[in-house]
């Protein structure tokens, strides 16, 4: 399929991803569809007159070959939506982009990935977890996707630089400009080791509406969605409803009722749009990929110094293997309402984890 046809299906005015797809299934390929006629086209549901006179006079073309230039000088890798290398995960949503543009070195079907988003306005509070997370990310080979804006995504793309953790920026504009500008340097480092992607052909500014849609496909190509900081208004919480929407995964951390950049966050939790997450490894146990790993490459817990007999006690059980706590009352010889006590004392300083069906385990 002719590359200048299927980048001409997007420039058409009133035909969207959606509709694309339609036409491209009617007619089998995009140089059908521009060779079609005016009364086959109309018989496709949801397209009228005044879409069919647009596909069959439209300049598109023309258009599209001028683009192809600044593709092929830039080395920019053109995903097609029918293509094996277009995000598996994006596909499956049903407004995902037709074509998007890519220069990177991550793979876009990569095993796990993990879109974090949140405030432009981000507090030390946000940058400080967006470090813990990709600390606790690190381990489990993962591709890290953000927006490149201001504050919670550069944190994140920054702390997975550092971390030497792939990382991707969806961006709202072309290939050909970066905003905002003073992240050039850092996305020089992205494209060694993760990427830019967008849906917007060079010469695309970033327009506000661009965002949303852009925000989609962070939404989209992730495994789940992690919300940092946000406040009531913004694309934090934009993200997190089309995430809802395409039924993916999505947690926040909570924060203080009085904090600004905390109330987008305890409102998802609040209203079962997200799951909540009090440590960053908490994610690794929604997601089921703590038992992944061969125990020994983790990251062993240092013995706190401060643990009672008893507290000890408990630890050392634990440490043979993950036990319930019916076991552990055998084995202990305490009562239940004891050992409730003092698991929930180790579990509020990380060292343990509780696991449905009240087993726990070393954290």
């Amino acid at each position: 399929m002719s590359l200048v046809h299927k980048i001409a299906l997007t420039l058409i005015k009133g035909v969207g991803p959606m509709h694309a797809k339609n036409l491209l299934i009617h007619f089998g390929s995009a140089e059908n569809v521009f060779a079609a006629s005016k009364e086959k086209i109309m018989k496709i549901d949801g397209l009228g007159e005044k879409t069919a006179e647009a596909i069959l006079n439209t300049d598109a073309l023309v258009k599209a070959e001028k683009h192809l230039d600044f593709i092929e000088k830039h080395h920019v890798q053109v995903l097609f939506y029918a293509d094996d290398n277009y995000p598996k995960r994006l596909r499956n949503c049903y407004d995902a982009p037709l074509i998007l543009y890519y220069k990177g070195t991550a793979d876009l079907n990569h095993k796990r990935i993990i879109s974090i988003v949140g405030t432009r306005n981000a507090t030390a509070y946000g940058k400080l977890l967006c470090k813990q997370l990709a600390e606790v990310l690190k381990p489990y080979n993962v591709i890290i996707m953000s927006g490149l804006a201001h504050g919670i995504d550069a944190a994140a793309h920054k702390e997975s630089l550092n971390l030497e953790i792939p990382t991707v920026g969806v961006l709202g504009h072309g290939l050909d400009r970066i905003y905002p500008a003073v992240h050039k340097e850092l996305t020089v480092k992205m494209v060694h080791n993760g990427g830019l992607l967008t849906e917007f052909l060079p010469g695309t500014n970033p327009d506000r509406e661009n965002f949303p849609k852009r925000n989609r496909i962070i939404a989209g190509i992730a495994d789940a969605t992690i919300v940092v900081e946000a406040s009531l208004k913004g694309g934090a919480l934009i993200t997190a409803e089309i995430a809802n929407s395409y039924n993916k995964d999505v947690y926040a951390f909570p924060g203080r009722t009085t904090d600004e950049f905390s109330e987008g966050c305890n409102f998802l939790i609040k209203t079962n749009r997200a799951g909540l997450i009090n440590n960053p490894k908490d994610l690794i146990y929604y997601l089921g990929w703590d038992d992944e790993i061969d125990q020994k490459q983790q990251v062993q817990i240092q013995m706190p110094l401060d643990l009672n007999k008893e507290e000890q006690r408990v630890y050392e059980v634990l440490k043979e293997e993950p036990i319930a706590i019916d076991d552990l009352a055998l084995k202990t010889k305490w009562p239940q309402s004891k050992l409730a006590i003092i698991l929930l004392t180790l579990e509020m300083q990380g060292i343990i984890v509780s696991l449905p069906g009240k087993i726990y385990k070393i954290a």
